[in-house]
């Protein structure tokens, strides 16, 4: 198939237009469709609307003159990116598997357990949650498990559901945020061409002391409760059946130490995570008594706990390699869509606009905030905006001298970290709908994922850790852009 050659290329497809209506217009049509979806179908799956994006953009090709192949070749490449995050996801979800038929995951969550108390309970949850999240790259599947139990646990200790629900996603979206096995923080550094653990390095001068933060106003919040008229019989039992159907010892432990020290020395993140996928799958041979061929079943499809304890079993059956389909399939969609943009012209566009205001490093960094929270806000989608204002940005923070994890930092404080709190998100309408609270009743109460973001104004203000580097010119930018691409 003869593949079609722009004639004018720039660095990001096509130069813009005259119209800057026209160009931006296959991107406000697809937030539309993505709202519809949302908001009238009630379906937060935005797999198809953005399909609709791809099928619009290639509408307004054509009516410049262009054909589908030029666009096609783009987008695939942009794609090209991603798929390295795409496969440390297929890793995560054997990893999870896994850890579970281990015994990882289960001796994390007893040990867990053992350290509650209404006064403390605050603290905990978010502290495990944030463990759980860390070790497994997943919010979602933090809340959907372990903050569901917290919940329930919370509510039983008279603890309000906004108190607990804050704690929750707090612990959640902090781990979701630092994990090499997250699905954002693989994509988000490699959207904008960055190293992982340099972009992870990157996060700490925020996320560090906004979750220090946050654990003391827990710690301050549960002070007025008392354990005089505690049940803590729940735990106890979600012990008991955690002890019963494993065998718990600090070797099961293992795995979690063994992907921890190889983050500490810095390796490339797939053999990290297949190193936790090895032992674990040795571990749940030798000490769970797993067969090999459940353990490959398991890694395939995930597991199925069936300790007739229903709570155990919401928490402990999950994982595998299909588990994954959803986020990845969803990676594919949004990244074409991106791709596509960049080929008709619409980032030039916007960057054409962006460029007139963004003379000093508060107009790149609040440019930075603004155009995540603006693609958040409007679309929802949290993969987009991960990973739209990293390739619309990257260029300019190289123009100007700045090192792109003052970007990618920006795009995790107001994007993975915000979208628990914004309503229509696909991140709060999840958590909002597994945990049975309303986003806007615990919003104000998730304190590590609002102040995360602060924090990043407060050095802005101050000029601290924002780290510089020799300015690139446009030639430089263009080829290393050429080379990412090829």
């Amino acid at each position: 198939m003869m593949t079609e050659k722009p004639t004018n290329p720039s660095k990001d497809g096509y130069p813009a237009s005259s119209s800057f209506i026209l160009d931006i217009a296959p991107l406000v049509l697809t937030s539309i469709i993505l709202m519809v979806q949302f908001f009238v179908f009630k379906d937060f799956t935005p797999h198809i609307p953005l399909a609709c994006g791809i099928l619009i953009t290639a509408l307004f090709v054509k009516m410049r003159g262009r054909g589908w192949g030029g666009m096609e070749e783009r987008f695939l490449k942009v794609i090209k990116i991603g798929l390295p995050a795409m496969i440390i996801l297929m890793g995560v979800g054997m990893l999870i598997g896994a850890w579970i038929i281990a015994g990882t995951v289960p001796t994390i969550l007893y040990y867990g357990f053992g350290i509650f108390s209404p006064s403390s309970f605050l603290v905990s949850v978010c502290v495990i949650c944030a463990i759980i999240s860390v070790a497994t790259g997943t919010s979602w599947g933090t809340v959907g498990t372990v903050g569901l139990a917290m919940m329930g646990i919370g509510l039983g200790l008279g603890i309000p559901a906004h108190f607990v629900g804050g704690a929750i996603v707090s612990g959640a979206f902090f781990g979701d945020k630092m994990s090499p096995l997250s699905d954002t923080t693989n994509l988000t550094p490699a959207a904008a061409g960055v190293d992982l653990w340099e972009h992870i390095r990157g996060l700490l001068p925020t996320t560090v002391p906004a979750m220090i933060t946050a654990l003391g106003i827990y710690a301050w919040i549960g002070m007025g409760y008392s354990a005089d008229s505690a049940d803590l019989s729940s735990i106890q039992a979600i012990q008991d059946s955690l002890a019963s159907n494993y065998n718990l010892s600090i070797i099961t432990l293992l795995p979690a130490i063994v992907v921890v020290a190889a983050a500490v020395m810095k390796m490339p993140a797939i053999p990290t995570v297949l190193s936790g996928v090895v032992v674990a799958a040795v571990i749940a041979v030798i000490m769970q008594g797993v067969g090999i061929h459940d353990v490959f079943n398991v890694l395939q499809n995930g597991f199925k706990s069936e300790t007739g304890f229903e709570v155990v079993d919401q928490l402990l059956s999950k994982g595998g390699v299909m588990s994954m389909t959803w986020v990845i399939t969803l990676t594919i969609f949004a990244l074409a869509f991106i791709g596509s943009l960049e080929h008709y012209g619409t980032l030039k566009a916007i960057m054409a606009k962006l460029d007139k205001v963004i003379k000093t490093r508060f107009g790149l960094v609040l440019s930075s905030y603004g155009s995540v929270l603006g693609v958040g806000t409007i679309i929802g989608d949290v993969y987009t905006t991960c990973v739209l204002p990293g390739r619309l940005l990257q260029g300019k923070y190289k123009e100007m001298g700045y090192k792109r994890t003052t970007l990618t930092r920006s795009i995790e404080d107001c994007g993975t970290l915000l979208s628990p709190l914004i309503p229509w998100n696909m991140g709060g309408s999840f958590v909002a709908a597994t945990l049975g609270i309303a986003t806007l009743t615990y919003a104000p109460f998730a304190f590590a994922c609002w102040l995360s973001p602060l924090f990043g104004l407060l050095w802005l203000a101050l000029d601290k850790f924002i780290p510089r580097e020799a300015p690139s010119t446009e030639a430089e930018i263009n080829e290393e852009s050429s080379v990412v691409m090829s």
